[in-house]
């Protein structure tokens, strides 16, 4: 299978630790993957923000880059959220290439049919479900079904896990304050479950909610998912 990897802007310019997890992850697994140099922005910013007929040559480009790939990876919900749901709406020729498009554990679970990747992480660990990936996707367990398969790892359950972290993209902006406090009721669960890592599968939520826990010192680290089941027991000795 060829596998494109769509690594998104946040993730391109913040985390690329969690592009190059996932490449590791899928590698260690026996596909190849790889990196398109053509992509860009998905859109998301441009739609949210009310410039959608910017967002078209965005599209056209996303369908051109990752035209020739059975299956195109990312690490993010929210923006594999966009790419299925809006770009056949804003450039109907792009229907095929979003439909081949999936987040890492839809990818995983559904397309490879795996849960047990050979991770080791010995930490105890929370998970936090993101709106795009429960209300867009609808990605369900997956995620979970994969960490409980990880070794050493340590896993408890979130308290109001599918409750809003608060980020929204441009409504921590316009809403700061609304957005600062549901990031403060969040992290209070988060700092409940006794868990070192906060694990997700969007860097942006994981950013947005890692602020706080840094500010209050919770002493709980923010780790994409894609890094957990990237890891081994080779990277811990």
């Amino acid at each position: 299978m060829k596998i494109g990897l769509f690594v998104t802007c946040v993730n391109d310019t913040m985390f690329p630790r969690t592009g190059m997890a996932v490449v590791a992850l899928l590698r260690r697994l026996g596909h190849e993957v790889e990196f398109p140099v053509a992509q860009t922005c998905c859109g998301q910013m441009h739609l949210n923000t009310g410039y959608r007929a910017q967002a078209v040559p965005l599209v056209e480009g996303f369908a051109s880059a990752f035209a020739g790939y059975d299956a195109v990876v990312t690490p993010s919900a929210s923006c594999a959220a966009m790419v299925r749901d809006w770009h056949p709406r804003l450039v109907p020729g792009s229907a095929e290439v979003a439909s081949r498009v999936y987040e890492l554990s839809e990818l995983l679970v559904d397309v490879l049919g795996v849960t047990d990747v050979g991770a080791y992480f010995p930490h105890r660990v929370t998970y936090h479900p993101t709106c795009h990936s429960l209300r867009m996707l609808r990605i369900g367990d997956r995620p979970l079904r994969l960490l409980r398969e990880v070794r050493g790892i340590d896993l408890v359950e979130l308290p109001d896990a599918e409750e809003c972290c608060g980020f929204g993209g441009t409504f921590a902006l316009k809403n700061s304050d609304v957005s600062a406090a549901m990031a403060a009721d969040k992290v209070a669960d988060v700092r409940g479950t006794g868990a070192d890592t906060l694990c997700a599968a969007d860097n942006s939520c994981l950013m947005h909610i890692g602020g706080t826990l840094s500010r209050t010192g919770a002493g709980v680290r923010p780790v994409h998912l894609a890094e957990i089941l990237a890891a081994t027991e080779e990277d811990t000795s």
